[in-house]
This record gives C-alpha cells, sequence and structure tokens, in this order.
C-alpha cells in the first residue's frame, strides 16, 4: 500500500533533506519539513526539531505515517539521540522509516551504523541509504567546495584512490520512491554515481568546467586529521581523516545499478552535475 499520509522529512534545509522533501511535494505527498528553525519550504508545513530535544519530538510525529532520518552532523554516537526518536516514532505510528546513512558505514559499524542495525527492528517498512561521497561536495558549502573557490585546491589523504561520487538529487530521487512506494524496499541501498573517479578525475573535470586551474594534493592521514580538527571534534576528525585512508586502499572503487532500478533513470556524471552547478555563477571562479 502506498504511503498516503504525511512525510515528516529531517534536516529539510539540508543537501538531502530538501531535494527529498521537494521530490515529495513534486509528486503531490504531503510533507512537514523539519528543520532547528522550521524554516518554510514552497508546499511543505514546517516544524521546529532537534535532536538533541527531545520536547520537539511530539510535534513533528503528529499524523506522521513515513519519515526521512538525516543524522545529526558531527555526532560520533548519533544513536544516544537517535534511537529513542525512532521508539517514539513507532509508538506514534509511523509505518515507514528511511535513514540516510553511507556506503562507509557497514550495519553495526561506527556511529549511525548502530541506528541501521535497529531500524528493521523497530519497523516493518524501511530503507537505509548507504550513498558514496556527494558530488555536491565540491559545488556547495563543504570543505572541499570552499578549498576549490579559495585556492585551486582539493585536499585529501586518498591517493589515487576512487570513488563512486553520487549526485544529491539522485539519491532524493531514490529516498522519495522508498518513502511512498507501495513497498519500502526493506533493504540498504548503496548509491554511487556511474563511474568511479579518483580526486584528480574530479579536479580535472572541475578545471574544465569552470576554465580554472584545480589540483588535488594529496595529503598524510596524520595532515587531514588534523586540518579537520581545526572545525570539527577530534574524534570525528580522526574518523573522516580514516575515511580518506580507507579510499586509498580501494574501499569506495565500486559503482551500483541502485539508482537505475530504483527511479527507472540512470545516475547522473559529475561532468553533468558540475555543468549543472558550477556554471550558475561564473563570477565566483
Amino acid at each position: 500500500m502506498t504511503v498516503a499520509g504525511t512525510t515528516l522529512v529531517i534536516g529539510a534545509t539540508g543537501t538531502t533533506g530538501s531535494r527529498t522533501a521537494a521530490a515529495l511535494i513534486a509528486a503531490g505527498h504531503r510533507v512537514r519539513a523539519a528543520s532547528r528553525g522550521a524554516t518554510r519550504l514552497p508546499g511543505a508545513e514546517p516544524v521546529r526539531f532537534d535532536w538533541y530535544s527531545p520536547a520537539t519530538f511530539t510535534d513533528a510525529l503528529a499524523g506522521v505515517e513515513g519519515v526521512y532520518l538525516v543524522p545529526p552532523v558531527g555526532d560520533p554516537d548519533p544513536a544516544a539521540v537517535m534511537l529513542p526518536f525512532l521508539r517514539q516514532a513507532r509508538a506514534a505510528g509511523v509505518r515507514r522509516a528511511v535513514l540516510l546513512s553511507s556506503s562507509a558505514v557497514p550495519e553495526g559499524g561506527p556511529g549511525v551504523g548502530a541506528v541501521h542495525r535497529a531500524l528493521h527492528g523497530l519497523f516493518d517498512q524501511w530503507a537505509v541509504l548507504r550513498p558514496s561521497w556527494f558530488m555536491q561536495n565540491f559545488t556547495g558549502a563543504h570543505a572541499h567546495a570552499r578549498s576549490i573557490r579559495d585556492e585551486g585546491l582539493i585536499l585529501t589523504a586518498t591517493g589515487t584512490g576512487r570513488v563512486g561520487f553520487v549526485d544529491a538529487d539522485d539519491i532524493a530521487a531514490v529516498a522519495a520512491r522508498a518513502l511512498t512506494g507501495d513497498r519500502a524496499p526493506n533493504a540498504e541501498l548503496v548509491l554511487t554515481g556511474p563511474g568511479a573517479l579518483s580526486y584528480d578525475d574530479i579536479a580535472a573535470v572541475v578545471t574544465e568546467v569552470t576554465g580554472r586551474s584545480v589540483t588535488h594534493r594529496n595529503l598524510t592521514y596524520e595532515q587531514m586529521r588534523d586540518r579537520l580538527a581545526a572545525s570539527l571534534p577530534l574524534e570525528f576528525a580522526a574518523l573522516l581523516a580514516g575515511m580518506d585512508l580507507a579510499i586509498r586502499r580501494g574501499a569506495e572503487d565500486r559503482t551500483t545499478d541502485t539508482v537505475q532500478r530504483l527511479t527507472g533513470r540512470p545516475p547522473r556524471s559529475f561532468r553533468a552535475v558540475a555543468e549543472r552547478e558550477l556554471t550558475r555563477n561564473r563570477s565566483v571562479w
């Protein structure tokens, strides 16, 4: 049975949340857009929501049938705040839950991996999205995008390792299908773009699209960890730097057909996304 009630989108102003909300609204579904500031999105009902304020949970969940879950950013133990919310959601009558995780975090793994493990024990209809690294990391507000604009550099500890970078629009399309299809996938879904690229490849595409020279500079694990720790908790910075080492060793060198299977169309290439998003305002280049 297709989910016809209200869908709560947590992180509705974020990279995937905003796109998922827009996709649901465009398809005629009712959306409650949850954010700490109760930001208004066209066509959605705004609601204040804060993972660290359980008092916001009840209003957010009232009358909701499905929920899109974006974990709190930068929290090394998101299960501590997410699992009480999920139990309350189940008690409130939520039937379907779709969790945003990561291709780098398996079920039961660190961080959101514990939430992944609990999800299918709580809900009969569920999906865990495990996207690869976002293409928007190079076009939006991410540290990579800022260093590209400010320094003409991409800084990683990945060496020549390759990643199946994925468009956030494709993640949102899969999320919307998982939230509102006749049946939820009841599975984890690894999402990638059409090809695996190194950060050298990314730099070359950005250079060609923008006309500005962009270079990938490889750092050591320690250099990457310390750079990230300047703006993030040390434990989380170490985790992210460790993910770069995993990429160096080939952990993300793969592609899947999940976007094609779930949406009926192929995933977008990084060049297509770069041309779409990096040419909107050439003055920044």
